[in-house]
């Protein structure tokens, strides 16, 4: 690439691939006043003058307070080249080292979040639709790399994106296919005057090191290291979206809201390739309000093992950020942690029936009637249609009936089994979740014998026999107290 003609045409051409912008956007230029931020302006310039683009500029640069006079001057050089374009100019100052020591941040991560902060803050100001960055090939290489180094997945192999939306702008890239080279001759050949920034010389940050130290090292053994690079993390990109895609697929065939959270079977989550295992556990971190920083390889990792393990088939697991992972018996669930949890408490006595007792603490009611057995009643008139229905010999009953919360220590007779069987052990063989638990009410009798645990089971007291000359039906609707 020899001049700024042959570089306009190929900001054109990647504009028009990646759908950079149209015509008659405004666009935000990040220029520092180096050699790739320089020709990206006077590409883009030169763009927005032909006929057809319409296209509007904003010159931004951000003085970060580092090296004082030698910043002032930069901000300057960039002010002077932005008014011989006619462009408008647009100059954030910070005290990045005092932000440093407020936060605890590193100097490149502060320094990033004051630049990118103050580029939308100009965006809104003139609703622009993009913020253009001057990033090329080769900070696309020593991004790859730094990841490498760091421990990354497919998602961080692919760098940055040519255009990547954030806050209602778009983040556009159209150098990053070519090299600083390229770069720098056009700006030599065409008289474009830049700044070198001293603080690139020094390799005591670690892209610096990368760049001077890593890459040039590791260039001995492959001559076109950069472009290996490059091409690895426009492979990675690709394929990480495809991946991205097919999550978000699974994510809508198997997840559901449950509690603030989301949640999905353990069983048709052990189906999955393990690649997309990973993807849908990330997926449903980002979607819930977990700080994204904190969603790493091993948390991800440690999830999915303990979902794939057939025993325990109930467990909780604090992930941070306010969520916790939780699994009972096949439903896995990621939600808020729940600090404020009461314990359901309640009494209510039935002095006669029929009647009709909504329970507001657990979203349900329970109906009572009373109907004699005459000697046109069928079998099938005397036999329970379900869990949600009881029958018992209404003489056999002392009252008032009792309905109450599950108390420690309840034990109920079983129908059907010689002896008694703690509640406790009842809801863990008929696989209850432990969350479901508290919202099912035991009905008792005057003397506190157990007669049924709405729903799921009820006692052999009070059996229906040949004698029985009046039934009791109790049923529970599970919506009707809400």
């Amino acid at each position: 690439m020899e001049d700024l003609n042959q570089l306009a045409t190929y900001v054109r051409s990647m504009a028009r691939k990646y759908d950079l912008w149209s015509a008659h956007d405004c666009i935000v230029v990040a220029v520092s006043g180096g050699p790739d931020s320089v020709a990206l302006l006077h590409a883009l310039h030169q763009i927005a003058w032909e006929p057809g683009s319409s296209l509007r500029l904003v010159c931004a640069h951000v003085n970060h307070g580092f090296r004082g006079a030698e910043s002032d001057a930069e901000a300057d050089f960039v002010r002077d080249a932005a008014d011989r374009l006619g462009i408008p100019f647009e100059l954030g100052s910070y005290d990045v080292p005092a932000f440093i020591e407020e936060t605890g941040l590193s100097l490149q991560t502060a320094a990033r979040e004051k630049r990118y902060e103050f580029l939308h803050s100009i965006a809104d100001k003139y609703h622009a639709s993009a913020i253009a960055l001057a990033h090329h090939g080769d900070d696309q290489a020593e991004t790859v790399m730094l990841r490498l180094l760091r421990g990354t997945g497919m998602t961080g192999l692919a760098g940055m994106r040519i255009k990547r939306r954030e806050k209602n702008v778009e983040l556009i890239r159209p150098l990053l296919r070519i090299y600083k080279t390229d770069l720098i001759r056009v700006c030599h050949n065409c008289g474009l005057a830049y700044v070198t920034d001293s603080s690139n010389l020094s390799n005591k940050y670690a892209r610096n090191a990368v760049r001077l130290d890593v890459l040039p090292f590791l260039g001995q053994y492959n001559g076109q290291l950069a472009e290996s690079l490059n091409r690895l993390a426009e492979v990675a990109g690709e394929e990480d979206d495809y991946m991205h895609q097919a999550a978000k697929e699974v994510y809508g065939r198997l997840a559901r809201p449950a509690e603030g959270g989301i949640a999905f079977s353990a069983k048709d989550f052990g189906r999955l390739h393990a690649a997309l295992q990973r993807r849908l556990i990330k997926l449903i971190l980002n979607y819930l309000p977990l700080n994204t920083d904190d969603i790493d390889f091993l948390k991800i990792e440690v999830i999915r093992e303990r979902i794939l393990q057939e025993f325990p088939s109930n467990w909780s697991l604090d992930l941070g950020g306010g969520l916790q992972c939780k699994r009972e018996y096949d439903e896995v669930s990621i939600l808020p942690e729940i600090t404020d949890k009461v314990k359901l408490e309640y009494t209510y006595r039935l002095e006669e029936v029929p009647a009709r007792l909504p329970i507001p603490e657990t979203g349900r009611e329970l109906r009572f009637t009373l109907r004699p057995r005459d000697a046109q009643s069928t079998e099938s008139d005397w036999k329970a249609s379900g869990n949600d229905e009881a029958l018992f010999d209404a003489d056999k009953i002392k009252y008032p009936l009792i309905v109450r919360s599950r108390q420690p220590g309840d034990i109920m007779k079983v129908m059907g089994l010689n002896g008694s069987k703690k509640v406790k052990d009842i809801f863990i063989d008929q696989k209850i979740p432990p969350s479901v638990r508290q919202n099912i009410p035991v009905v008792t009798d005057a003397t506190g014998r157990i007669l049924w645990l709405p729903g799921v089971r009820r006692s052999a007291h009070a059996a229906i026999g040949n004698h029985t000359s009046s039934i009791l039906r109790m049923q529970v609707d599970r919506e009707g107290g809400r």
